[in-house]
């Protein structure tokens, strides 16, 4: 028998003399006493009563958190249901606005064309040259006025000649007016011989002689006559060596030079020698549909707006129609006329007028009250609290303010605007506020 060592407990020899006793014997690792002796060393019982007093904490504070989270959602389906409730016992608000008369008039603004109150393409009369011109494009003339002179050496020898036999056809007359005499007085001795003195045979002759020389000087006065009248036309002809000017007036466009051959006449083959054009007042012809031609009348004012960015305006009035429709079109020409004495319009302009069409009576409403529902267009009309719809037709739509053209809209009855879908016919509502109706 040993003896223990310092700090060697009896179960350890008792284990160490076993082994002693026997090598052979199978030995407990570790030593169940070893193992529940560092178990008490490493786990106290103040540890096992800090765990359970953590895990009664994180259980109370579940259990809290549960009922908390159960209470706000009950509060919250509470308030929900409450305002479901409210919402479905109270009206709906709608915004309302009164209907009023349609305009009288309306404005159509269509596109133009300006064009010269005359404009005349300048051609010769006469055949010749050029001889010079006395003014350019731009300038203004006055009625009368000498454009150009035009020198015509065919004319003048023509006119020579015609005055010669003029001149010769005058002296045959005076010589047939000699014969004439002369066979009268015969003739009338003749006639008066007393019987028996001269035969009757010779007194035929006499008569028949002073017949012939009658006939003889009515063909000689006559050959004058047309000698005279060829003559006349030359002279008004030579006249047209001088181009005068028809009217007053711009020289808008001028085709010759001194030295150029001219030629009478107005045909593809001839040139033109200038272009002048009356511009102290405009026309403006512009296309108006079929269906706005029948409200227009003569003497209607017309606004005409240039289209220059400059924002100019004129005023002038309607003058003439074609009467008729453009069948490929459907517009009628109309013709409108104003003063330009300070010349701020030219010919051939693109400008802008502005009819003002007769309306026949309608409804007007804010393009909010208009609804498309399943029956067309409809109007919602508040009255006694309550809605009811009407079918309407639009006739016209400015993108604020609709015209009606029928339904039983009247002026003065109050319209919903912007209502929604879930409002039927004959639900009360409340007016939010009276809206005043949108202005053009």
């Amino acid at each position: 028998m040993r003896m223990l060592r310092k700090g060697e407990t009896s179960a350890n020899a008792t284990q160490s003399e076993a082994s002693e006793a026997d090598p052979l014997a199978p030995a407990d690792f570790p030593p169940k006493d070893c193992l529940a002796n560092v178990a008490a060393q490493a786990y106290p019982k103040s540890t096992g009563r800090w765990m359970m007093l953590t895990a009664l904490v994180i259980v109370f504070g579940l259990t809290t958190a549960f009922f908390e989270v159960s209470r706000i959602k009950a509060r919250e389906t509470d308030t929900l249901e409450q305002e479901t409730r409210k919402a479905a016992s109270t009206v709906p608000l709608v915004d309302v606005a009164t209907a009023n008369a349609g305009p009288t008039f309306k404005s159509l603004v269509l596109p133009g064309d300006t064009a010269a109150w005359y404009r005349t393409t300048l051609y010769s009369r006469v055949n010749g040259y050029l001889a010079d011109w006395k003014v350019d494009i731009g300038d203004r003339v006055k009625k009368g006025q000498l454009l150009a002179t035009i020198e015509t050496p065919d004319l003048d020898a023509q006119l020579v000649a015609a005055r010669a036999e003029l001149e010769a056809a005058k002296a045959e007359a005076k010589v047939r007016h000699a014969d004439a005499d002369f066979a009268r007085s015969s003739y009338d001795r003749w006639r008066d011989s007393p019987k028996g003195v001269v035969s009757d045979q010779e007194r035929e002759e006499k008569k028949a002689a002073n017949d012939s020389s009658i006939a003889k000087l009515n063909a000689a006065t006559a050959q004058v006559a047309v000698d005279q009248a060829k003559v006349d036309g030359l002279m008004t002809l030579t006249q047209y060596k001088n181009v005068t000017a028809p009217f007053d007036g711009i020289i808008t466009e001028r085709r010759v030079d001194p030295g150029d051959l001219v030629t009478a006449g107005s045909s593809a083959s001839t040139s033109p020698l200038f272009v002048i054009q009356q511009t102290d007042r405009i026309r403006i012809f512009s296309r108006v549909p079929q269906d706005v031609a029948e409200r227009l009348s003569i003497g209607s004012t017309v606004k005409v707006m240039t289209a220059d960015g400059a924002d100019r305006a004129y005023e002038g009035k309607i003058a003439r129609t074609t009467a008729s429709v453009d069948p490929h079109a459907r517009t009628m020409l109309i013709e409108v006329v104003l003063p330009n004495t300070n010349y701020a319009l030219s010919p051939g302009m693109y400008v802008r007028t502005e009819f003002q069409v007769a309306q026949a009576p309608s409804i007007e409403v804010p393009a909010a009250a208009i609804l498309f529902r399943t029956k067309g267009p409809q109007v919602a009309i508040v009255k006694d609290g309550k809605i009811t719809f009407e079918n309407v037709i639009i006739a016209s739509d400015d993108g604020d303010n609709v015209e009606l053209a029928s339904g039983t809209i009247k002026v003065g009855d109050r319209v919903a605007l912007n209502i929604n879908s879930q409002i039927s016919d004959g639900d009360k509502i409340a007016i939010n506020n009276d809206t005043p109706k949108a202005q053009s």
